[in-house]
């Protein structure tokens, strides 16, 4: 009872702790040595990030018992460590310590007993690095880079319109299947809402207005009054789409996302490019660049060359005017005034997607963070359904088959069978299980090309194995960001086939939904596309939840949709404004309310989300103590000592009691840099100040600089996120599926009964 009463204490305190979001964690670090010493960590730099490990160097000072004045040296370090992508953290959980310097007053020995104090102490430290400073210091590595080979650049079909529109995607021509309870036939093989009745009419149902037309490609007309049979599907679409989306509500609903539009109806992958009248000009400061402000598109004019560009799906496309013919630009391949765009400028969210600039340097990193989980070995479970006996094909280039009529991401290698279910690495002798938690995955899976719609598979990593726990994470590559030579794009650019037999299977799309780019929240749609304009899954002998599914990629993942108050863009995503973009934008995106870790839609699984309090066990084996949380939402909370989570934590490289900073280079020499600015080295047992032109002070003034943006970037993250709500609860992974009957089924895609 008593401890139990601990636990609630502690949860309580933690809680408010993390409520502060301006609490920020103090360094150095002290660790009380066992023969007596203090030992200070000043706050590290990270010199490398590849899946869950993250490389750094710290300065660290060593007291001796009995003597006042410490010793300074750095030490380098391989931690394992947990990320929380809601919250932007990273958590250190286990260190290895391979490399300290110091001077000669370090014996041997003692080198050896510092590299053992720090090994065994650092995890019960409780550190977390906010990953937008992480970001920021880091030079991106290229492992990431080197899978992402051959994506198509080939622009898709390009329509411009001059009047408020709205793309409707059909997947091909379409597929029609007759549903008994709504006596229409139904449009299975599209995201958006298409019936036709017995008089042979068809109606499209969005942004809460009905369309007619004669023919199911259009052209469609709003009417006010429809057949009293319709009014059974929008209600059932309005329920489906208020209930089964905790990132949305009523309220979120604009006026202008609702608004009467245009419906250009489209059967080939094809992209909306749209002003509302006539195209308006401004310029942007520092440029020769004009862009249009009366677009939800990100369009500009190089006057130089009198081009148009366009941005769509981070891709440049251009073309001598809106109609075409475009023709794709690589990024590095931009007019010069492109990288020139200031940050805190209108048009700054673009910066991400130019080549060489710090934002879209920061983008590529961020692509490489995993979202981290372990998996638990003994209750994990995976349920794959095939509509029919299963069938697979090769996959171009590699010994691996796929699995074409399920909407699971099945893989077939040699004599075994491997899943991806929410992030989840599965293995099986048999194409239907019993499947149980991989402990590796196939070699091959690294060799998957684009061209198959299997190739986000290899974006979901097995990092160790014990006998309880599989440690698995995916990088945002599973959830279709790509880097893509020095930027990242959204989706493949290939057109995969859909699977029809007795039902339909969708693939990924890459176009279609304006999909654009926000350093903070990831790919959101366009304007416009509020959930009142898809059908959730509906109308075919039952409802399948998954809000789309296989057209944005895993089933638990959909992309954040945005809407811009009463009008466009207006303000940037970087510099002292952050992204706020105003009050009405804070008032009409759910920001990170709905959680894109799709591992919170597991129970099998323990991860780091907005909903998890942190408190570490044993410092000795580091072994998180695991309370479930309430029968609603099911999330476990790990208990930590120490720290409280959600808290901001401070990126100052130095001990703030001494109104100092301590910091180190990449050859491990010690600097101090005062209140004031100026620098100084530590030499033998004294300061010495150094020459301000010297190579070493650039370097330390770049590396501050660096540290100040991920800073200001955290910060504008944390303050202008509303406080973390209750996640509604989720079946357990598996639930569901896409069987009228009822049946199971792996929720990775979404299928609908053809």
């Amino acid at each position: 009872m008593k401890t139990l009463q601990i636990i609630l204490s502690f949860i309580f305190t933690s809680s408010l702790y993390a409520s502060n979001i301006g609490a920020q964690e103090d360094w150095p670090k002290i660790i009380a040595g066992s023969d007596g010493s203090v030992i200070k960590i000043y706050h590290p730099q990270p010199e490398s990030f590849s899946g869950n490990i993250l490389k750094l160097r710290s300065a660290v000072s060593v007291t001796e018992q009995g003597k006042s004045d410490p010793v300074f040296g750095t030490f380098w370090s391989i931690n394992t460590v947990e990320t929380d992508r809601d919250n932007r953290n990273i958590s250190i959980i286990a260190v290895q310590v391979p490399n300290l310097k110091f001077g000669s007053e370090m014996n041997d020995e003692r080198i050896t007993y510092l590299r053992s104090t720090l090994e065994t102490e650092i995890p019960g430290l409780h550190i977390i690095l906010p990953m937008d400073e992480l970001e920021s210091m880091l030079q991106s590595n290229t492992e990431e880079k080197k899978l992402s080979k051959n994506l198509n650049t080939a622009p898709p079909k390009i329509i411009s319109s001059n009047k408020p529109s709205t793309l409707v995607l059909i997947d091909g021509m379409p597929k029609l299947k007759y549903n008994n309870d709504w006596g229409v036939d139904v449009v299975v093989n599209s995201p958006f809402t298409i019936v036709k009745d017995n008089t042979g009419s068809f109606y499209l149902y969005g942004g809460k207005h009905w369309y007619s037309a004669a023919s199911v490609t259009g052209p469609y007309t709003s009417i006010g009054n429809v057949p009293n049979t319709l009014n059974k599907i929008q209600t059932a679409v309005d329920n489906a789409n208020t209930n089964n989306d905790p990132g949305f509500s009523k309220n979120d609903a604009t006026t202008n996302s609702n608004a009467i539009t245009n419906i250009i109806v489209s059967t080939e992958p094809a992209e909306l490019v749209q002003t509302n009248g006539e195209a308006n000009l401004s310029p942007i400061d520092g440029t020769n660049l004009l862009y249009v402000t009366n677009t939800e598109n990100d369009i500009f004019i190089d006057q130089s060359s009198q081009q148009y560009y366009v941005l769509l799906s981070g891709r440049w496309y251009k073309a001598p005017n809106l109609n075409g013919p475009w023709q794709y630009t690589a990024s590095n391949n931009l007019p010069i005034d492109f990288a020139k765009i200031p940050e805190g400028s209108p048009k700054d969210n673009v910066l991400a997607s130019v080549a060489g600039t710090q934002a879209a340097k920061e983008a590529i990193m961020d692509a490489q963070i995993p979202q981290t989980a372990k998996v638990d070995r003994n209750k994990a479970a995976a349920n794959v359904t095939y509509d029919g006996n299963p069938k697979f094909e090769n996959i171009q280039g590699t010994n691996l088959q796929y699995g074409v009529n399920t909407q699971s991401s099945v893989i077939r290698f040699r004599d075994k069978y491997f899943v991806v279910e929410n992030g989840v690495w599965f293995e099986s002798y048999n194409a239907n299980g019993p499947w149980t938690v991989a402990t590796e995955r196939p070699e091959e899976v690294d060799i998957i090309p684009p061209t198959s719609p299997a190739y986000n598979m290899k974006y979901v990593y097995i990092y160790d194995v014990t006998p309880n726990w599989v440690y698995m994470g995916y990088t945002p590559g599973y959830l279709n960001t790509y880097i893509f030579g020095p930027t990242v794009v959204y989706g493949t650019g290939y057109n995969y086939s859909p699977w029809y037999g007795n039902y339909y299977y969708p693939r990924p799309y890459t176009w279609g939904f304006r999909m654009h780019y926000n350093p903070w929240m990831g790919w959101s749609m366009g304007y416009g596309f509020s959930l009142g304009w898809f059908n959730y899954g509906i109308g075919l002998d039952g409802f399948w939840p998954g809000w789309g599914g296989g057209w944005w990629g895993p089933f638990a993942y959909r992309p954040p949709y945005n809407w811009y108050g009463a009008g466009y863009r207006n303000y940037g995503y970087y510099g002292a404004r952050g992204y706020a973009m105003g009050n009405s934008f804070r008032n009409n995106v759910q920001i990170n309310s709905y959680s894109t870790n799709i591992y919170n839609r597991r129970r099998d699984v323990v991860t780091r989300n907005n909903t998890v309090i942190n408190f570490r066990g044993s410092a000795a084996n580091n072994n998180p103590i695991n309370y479930r949380g309430n029968a609603v939402n099911n999330n476990p909370i790990n208990l930590r000592s120490s720290s409280a989570p959600g808290s901001v934590n401070s990126m100052q490289n130095g001990n703030t009691n001494q109104g100092s900073v301590i910091t180190t280079d990449r050859q491990g020499n010690v600097f101090q840099r005062s209140q004031n600015g100026s620098i100084q080295q530590r030499q033998g047992n004294s300061w010495q100040p150094i020459n301000n032109n010297n190579n070493a002070v650039q370097n330390l003034n770049q590396q501050q600089q660096q540290h100040d943006r991920g800073q200001q970037q955290f910060q504008n993250f944390q303050s202008q996120r509303p406080a973390p709500q209750t996640q509604q609860s989720f079946r357990p992974s598996g639930g569901g599926g896409s069987r009228p009957s009822g049946n199971s089924g792996n929720n990775n895609r979404s299928g609908r009964k053809n």
